[in-house]
């Protein structure tokens, strides 16, 4: 019976909306649901906006499912009750990520906040079954005082107030998800929902190590150090996450596997070596021969009094100008705290394995960006001109 066991689980005949279907996750999730062996009937993909690249890659691997394009504002109720419309798998990626403050509170509110909840409203109206929100480690924390988790799974008491915005508005949107669990549809039916707390992503495409591999080009082909060494993550790779949301999909097509999976938030990581963020950047790449900063630039306790500074300039200039500082209390805490866990329950609840080992993931991600380096440094030295 256990041979029997996996095959039945399939998205064949579904009808699925992926949004952010034009990020870096989403089109990971996308490529994955195309590779399927049991075709979905239909994939939606809903963003803002995508780039000539992107739907090159989705024409690539069009096969036996139809593929809709839909541009649009996660914002916009009318849209949403279109994109909806058939559909009964939702696939919740789009949000702005947002660590530096980048992005005025309000905008950051609006997507991550009341676009899911609007999304949530359409599902109920549109007969929605199935609900995957794409959450992150970040509303669990590391809190202000830099508390550690080592090894921690979904019972792992932490006490977090986090002070970052894009922390809460992704903490209020993934209470949302999860409360929706169990809402009666407009045809009688049961939304069933659940959220995935990624790692950090890393992988082909991740437009973070590419910021990171700019300042290592300016830096002398030498990686900033922004994060001590025994400040132990666990990353995850781009296409085990992505991965990690078919398997989700498919458990929750499997009633007595849906029961266990509904309601619930889950932790997914890799097999990825525990290491530091700044550790991570150089581990990706130290076979194309860049370097990385020994030490941090100023002892932990200074560079948080350092960030602390910046912080309250950013603040008394406010009224005449908008200066974003280059780090922050809470992006110092968050790179330089141990922050670790296993994904021991989704294991067990719908059966997420890696799919890539940290070896295929290594060597995909330092190919990538090891093919983004000419470009990058043509880019930079056009800037510098």
């Amino acid at each position: 019976a256990t041979e029997e066991q996996p095959r039945a689980m399939s998205l064949a005949g579904v009808s699925c909306l992926v949004t952010g279907a034009g990020g870096f996750l989403g089109q990971r999730i996308v490529r994955l649901l195309l590779e399927e062996e049991e075709a979905l009937a239909e994939i939606r993909l809903l963003d803002k906006a995508f780039s000539n690249e992107a739907l090159r890659r989705f024409g690539k691997f069009q096969g036996k499912t139809e593929v809709k394009i839909l541009e649009g504002d996660i914002r916009d109720v009318m849209f949403l009750h279109r994109a909806c419309q058939g559909v009964s798998l939702v696939i919740h990626t789009a949000s702005i990520i947002d660590t530096l403050g980048l992005t005025e509170k309000q905008l950051l509110w609006e997507v991550n906040v009341t676009g899911t909840q609007l999304l949530l409203e359409a599902c109920a109206r549109c007969n929605v079954q199935h609900f995957i929100y794409t959450s992150t480690i970040e509303v669990t924390g590391p809190n202000c005082k830099g508390d550690p988790i080592y090894d921690g799974d979904e019972d792992t008491a932490y006490e977090s107030v986090s002070k970052s915005p894009y922390a809460q508005s992704k903490r209020l949107a993934e209470d949302s998800v999860l409360k929706a669990d169990g809402q009666v549809l407009k045809d009688g039916g049961m939304l069933m929902t659940c959220a995935l707390r990624s790692m950090y992503i890393f992988g082909e495409g991740c437009p973070f190590l590419q910021g990171h591999l700019d300042k290592c080009l300016l830096n002398k082909n030498v990686y900033l150090r922004f994060s001590r060494k025994e400040a132990l993550v666990n990353p995850v790779y781009v296409g085990n996450i992505a991965w990690a949301h078919v398997q989700a999909a498919k458990a929750l097509q499997v009633p007595q596997k849906a029961k266990h999976i509904r309601g619930q938030f889950y932790y997914i990581s890799d097999d990825t070596p525990h290491m530091s963020y700044a550790d991570l950047n150089y581990e990706l790449t130290r076979d194309l021969g860049f370097g990385i900063e020994p030490r941090l630039p100023m002892p932990l306790t200074m560079l948080y009094y350092f960030s602390l500074l910046l912080e309250i300039v950013s603040f008394l200039l406010r009224p005449f100008v908008r200066y974003i500082p280059s780090t922050n209390r809470h992006l110092v805490t968050l790179l330089n705290t141990p922050f670790t866990f296993s994904y021991r329950k989704a294991q067990k609840d719908f059966g997420y394995m890696p799919r890539y080992t940290w070896e295929e993931a290594k060597q995909c991600t330092g190919q990538w960006i090891a093919s983004m380096v000419p470009q990058r440094r043509e880019y930079l030295k056009s800037k510098a001109a």
